[in-house]
């Protein structure tokens, strides 16, 4: 069962946050984030690093570049550009400038386990670079089909970002699915139901859940507090903020 009442905010634990962006998202969303402004918010509320990505590389890239030890890049690659998406995610690979892959089914239109990923992926196992794939909205990112590509793909390691996002099936979807696939684990990011942060530790797996904050289109510190409260004791939630995400990407 959650704990109780509402906690104060804990600005003094240590804290990876495992999805993020840097840049400007306009049109609907209308939000932005410099790497510097990150930076600022990410000491205030006591974030060691951030794993960041953008659909334009060079912007993450950049903002890596300017802070090293605090940003992290993914390379955000569409796998509807075929030849081309290869070739970008293998510079970017043997330059060692990137940690992992970002796949946005939803803003890039493709569903998640179509054929058109497979290429991708195959890469991504030859580099040992994880891939982290949005979740959570129909028709193209849904649970399942992130699940039936972890299938097609078991020795890649697949983080189901948003662990299904906002809809109350999705997110019991991502749980289950997870459940089935010990190579997919789970960010929290934008997830609204506090208790099912609690579920995954103990139903998909104490080291398979990690906590993110989709930052700037959340805030941290809501992001932070929904986990806080979600009934785990101080040494779990260790675990979610800081301990799973760096051991899963090899940091000291």
């Amino acid at each position: 069962m959650a704990a109780k009442g509402v906690q104060s905010l804990d600005l003094n634990s240590p804290k990876i946050d495992a999805h993020a962006h840097v840049g400007f998202f306009g049109s609907w969303c209308g939000v932005a984030v410099t790497a510097q402004e990150m930076v600022e918010q990410m000491d205030f509320y006591g974030l060691q690093k951030a794993i960041i990505s953008y659909p334009d590389n060079e912007v993450t890239l950049a903002a890596q570049k300017e802070f090293p030890d605090r940003l992290k890049a993914l390379a955000w690659l569409n796998p509807n550009d075929g030849p081309k998406a290869l070739l970008e995610f293998e510079r970017l690979s043997e330059l060692k400038l990137i940690h992992g892959l970002k796949l946005h089914p939803l803003f890039n239109a493709y569903v998640a386990d179509d054929e058109v990923v497979y290429p991708l992926m195959e890469l991504a196992i030859e580099k040992d670079l994880p891939v982290f794939i949005h979740s959570g909205h129909p028709p193209f990112s849904l649970p399942w089909s992130v699940g039936s590509l972890a299938e097609k793909f078991p020795r890649a390691r697949v983080v189901m970002v948003h662990m299904g996002h906002g809809h109350g099936v999705y997110i019991q979807s991502a749980l289950e699915t997870a459940k089935k696939r010990d190579n997919i684990w789970l960010e929290n990011s934008g997830m609204p139901m506090h208790t099912k942060i609690q579920e995954a530790y103990q139903t998909v797996g104490a080291e398979r859940i990690f906590w993110g904050s989709d930052h700037p289109f959340h805030h941290y510190a809501v992001e932070i507090l929904r986990t806080q409260v979600c009934g785990l004791n101080p040494r779990q939630l260790a675990d979610v903020f800081h301990d799973n995400i760096q051991k899963f990407m090899g940091w000291r």
